[in-house]
């Protein structure tokens, strides 16, 4: 079907990456509002733990986010370094 699938397979690649990303932050985010959510009912300390939780979340999908750009950046400049050597 294909004659060279190189070019397909790096494709796929960058596709599934570009769909990860869209999903890092907001469910970051909901791993840290539920802790917080059942810490706070664990120790009756109502809405200090969702709080500090729903930050830490945030912060960690910011940083996954980042780190998941600069991986896809780094591939395309790759890609650009490959293309200008042909």
């Amino acid at each position: 079907m294909f004659k060279n699938k190189e070019p397909w397979i790096a494709e796929t690649k960058k596709i599934v990456t570009l769909s990860s990303l869209g999903l890092m932050l907001p469910s970051a985010i909901a791993v840290g509002l539920v802790l917080g959510y059942f810490l706070d009912k664990a120790f009756g300390t109502q809405p200090w733990l969702l709080i500090l939780f729903f930050f830490l979340g945030t912060a960690s999908g910011i940083s996954s986010l980042l780190r998941g750009l600069s991986k896809l950046n780094e591939e395309k400049r790759k890609d650009r370094k490959k293309d200008h050597e042909k």
